[in-house]
């Protein structure tokens, strides 16, 4: 193995981070963007490939091998695989779903357009790596090329290029070995279609921050700030729970707006009742929610609905709306098939239950805050897992 001469040793301080970030996070799927009719150069697939070789690989072994396919016939022949394994189903649901505003429209018509026109994307790229996977869980296999396939995405975006990974093609691995010749012993681990793109931007995609999905030190618990050394109520200590519902989102949105639902399955919460005239969920809305712990007893909090976005989040803080006790939500993600339900909690930043305890105790305040996100944990726990059981049945 010898080195690429275009790479060098350079310092952090030479990385232009923002120009990194900026190609990393718009590194899009392209289908519908694919310039057919533009040719790609070979040495531009050689220089991306060069970059991806860079990523890590287990025991440092080189063991990747890159197959570009341009000839018309083997891509005519890849795309009649590809209709027969996943195309032809996702041309049936891009028309089955047009027009009717559904959450997967657009993504099954670009889908479909890959389908329909993949034996005119200039090239084809599939990574492979010497080696099969045995199901034990081991790394050392797909470890070792899933990064470098993923810095070839990337690259290809710096130079105004764009891919999209697809791996149905796969359900006729032996098909597409038999006709390319790949050799027992390798694993093909996606198709890469590759083209200049119609115009060269591309923006960011809706994702949740990283403060809404990384745990600290235990699943699901995460913090609004910070946190500190040692964590204080201040820093927004949360705990977040999920599941997926196979159930219809009209389904789920009646169960999680139901304010008294959650009585039927937590241990502390007893019920609500709308109050200040309103009848179910809206913005503003109010209600009473009736609470007990065994180390305080039976308690009544005011809650005040502040987020309420029909089918997608429903959530009220509690206390003062200025400065709440505690914000709670439901979220809705449709996703295939199913729903993912997330129900969140942050504490603070103002007085609550626990506020007692950690003016009593201060230098308890990290411990009395884990043990009352714990206790919170189990019951929210327990009513996601009841929303799901009553929406499945």
């Amino acid at each position: 193995m010898t080195q690429d001469p275009h790479l060098r040793r350079i310092s952090a301080d030479e990385i232009d981070t923002a120009s990194v970030d900026a190609a990393l996070g718009t590194t899009r799927a392209v289908r519908r963007r694919l310039d057919l009719a533009r040719p790609v150069d070979l040495q531009i697939i050689h220089d991306c490939i060069d970059v991806a070789e860079q990523a890590p690989t287990g025991g440092n072994q080189g063991s990747r091998r890159w197959l570009v396919v341009r000839d018309p016939a083997l891509k005519d022949r890849l795309a009649e695989l590809y209709l027969a394994t996943a195309g032809n189903w996702m041309i049936e649901h891009r028309d089955r779903l047009a027009g009717t505003g559904h959450p997967n429209e657009a993504v099954m018509a670009s889908a479909a357009h890959l389908a329909e026109h993949l034996a005119q994307v200039p090239v084809l790229v599939i990574p492979t790596i010497i080696g099969r996977h045995d199901g034990s869980g081991r790394p050392g296999l797909f470890d070792s090329v899933l990064q470098a396939a993923w810095s070839f995405c990337v690259a290809l975006r710096a130079r105004g290029l764009g891919t999209t990974w697809t791996t149905a093609i796969l359900g006729a691995e032996d098909e597409m070995a038999e006709l390319l010749g790949v050799p027992g012993g390798i694993t093909q681990v996606a198709l890469l279609p590759v083209a200049w793109t119609l115009g060269t931007e591309f923006g960011p995609a809706p994702r949740y921050p990283a403060r809404e999905i990384t745990w600290h030190d235990r699943w699901g618990c995460t913090w609004e700030r910070g946190p500190s050394d040692p964590p204080t109520l201040a820093d927004g200590p949360g705990m977040t729970v999920e599941a997926d519902v196979k159930a219809s989102v009209q389904r789920v949105w009646g169960l999680v707006t139901d304010i008294d639902l959650p009585a039927r399955f937590s241990t502390e919460f007893l019920g609500a009742t709308w109050t200040g005239g309103a009848t179910g969920p809206a913005p503003g809305a109010t209600f009473e929610g009736r609470n007990r712990h065994a180390a305080i007893g039976e308690w009544s909090v005011p809650c005040f609905v502040d987020v309420c976005e029909p089918e997608r989040a429903f959530g009220w803080c509690t206390s003062n709306p200025d400065n709440p006790g505690a914000r709670w939500r439901f979220e809705l993600e449709p996703i295939a098939g199913s729903v993912r339900l997330r129900f969140r909690l942050l504490l603070g930043p103002g007085p609550s239950g626990i506020s007692g305890a950690i003016e009593a105790m201060p230098d308890k305040e990290p411990r009395i805050l884990a043990r009352r996100v714990a206790e919170h944990r189990a019951n929210m726990q327990a009513v996601l897992d009841g929303i799901k059981a009553l929406a499945e049945a």
